[in-house]
């Protein structure tokens, strides 16, 4: 079979102030090196895009590097091996890794993962099965510190990430799970669909008046996807030693001004609350535990996903804009044509 030569991968072109625009961005032709040793050539066939993906756009020291400038921007992928010169990888073979924004990936074999398409579909892989995945089941059970019973308030719960929160915590025996979301259609399906005792949309009312109608007994746990306002009334909403899981502030990532919340940070003390920041990279420990509990649930129907699936390359970063607006429900992918 004949290597492909080149192809094209998204670059970062300026440093958004705020909101990301589309001409912040360009779809370039780039050379695809033929694999040396150790190394696999893979087609990738679905991209994953990621709020965190947003604070890689500013040149600030943080947990993991920024874009550089002018050169291909990475993230979450799962592909076809076109080629491969390393032990455990074949021609053929479905990889999950983290060059993604590109068709073609050249990359060393040890950062990448061979998945099956026969135990679930390939993209679940960036999204209930991945990182966001993961990330659910790390910070609910671990930084969390779940325990049946607790009442468990999830924030952007329709996402990939929120969405699995709200279920895990039903399925280890919640007392009551709550979600917000940015739309009607969205708390329907978080009651009606993903089973969350309660939801509301936080766009037609003050979050914190919502939450105490909807948690008359207060909280135990907060699954933190957006800050702000959020932040706030879970504080006030939550239940001494009650505990605090801050995953993302989706809220703040392209404000330009200091939140004016949470201003009640002081509740902390009294309430004897913990609130602590995860980073999935820190849990990759729990990785076979994950998916070998969450499988089943998969396999049973006992735990639903959705995805919204854009096709094509070119339309990439709409489809980060667009996950950073809410028009997601459920893991935002990118499926790649051929």
């Amino acid at each position: 079979m004949t290597l492909p030569t080149a192809g094209r991968a998204w670059h970062l072109t300026a440093r958004p102030q705020g909101w990301p625009t589309s001409d912040g961005f360009e779809l370039r032709e780039v050379p695809v090196e033929a694999p040396s040793e150790g190394q696999i050539l893979v087609r990738n066939l679905f991209l994953s895009v990621d709020p965190y993906m947003r604070g890689r756009m500013n040149d600030v020291r943080s947990y993991v590097p920024p874009f550089q400038l002018d050169k291909p921007m990475d993230g979450g992928a799962v592909g076809v091996v076109l080629a491969s010169r390393a032990e455990g990888f074949a021609v053929g073979d479905h990889v999950l890794h983290g060059l993604g924004w590109r068709e073609f990936a050249t990359l060393d074999a040890r950062h990448a993962t061979v998945v099956s398409a026969e135990l679930a579909p390939l993209s679940a892989y960036l999204g209930v099965l991945g990182m966001p995945g993961l990330t659910a089941y790390a910070g609910l059970l671990e930084v969390g510190s779940f325990t049946e019973g607790d009442a468990v308030f999830v924030s952007g719960a329709a996402g990939a990430v929120g969405s699995q929160v709200g279920q895990i915590a039903k399925l280890k025996g919640a007392s009551r799970v709550i979600g917000s979301a940015g739309s009607d259609d969205k708390v329907r399906l978080l009651t009606e669909e993903y089973g969350f005792d309660s939801a509301f949309n936080y766009k037609t009312g003050p979050v914190a008046e919502q939450l105490k109608s909807a948690a008359p007994d207060g909280i135990d746990v907060y699954f933190d996807n957006v800050g702000g306002d959020h932040l706030e009334a879970a504080i006030s909403a939550m239940n001494v030693h009650g505990r605090i899981t801050v995953c993302g502030m989706i809220a703040q990532y392209n404000a330009t001004e200091p939140p004016a919340a949470p201003r009640n940070l002081a509740l902390l003390i009294g309430k004897r609350i913990r609130m602590q920041g995860m980073l999935v990279s820190d849990h990759a420990a729990l990785q076979q535990q994950f998916v070998s509990e969450v499988s089943p649930w998969i396999r049973s129907g006992a735990l639903k996903y959705r995805e919204t699936v854009v096709d094509g390359i070119d339309d990439a970063v709409n489809a980060f804009l667009g996950m950073l607006k809410g028009e997601n429900t459920g893991k935002m992918v990118v499926r790649l044509d051929g």
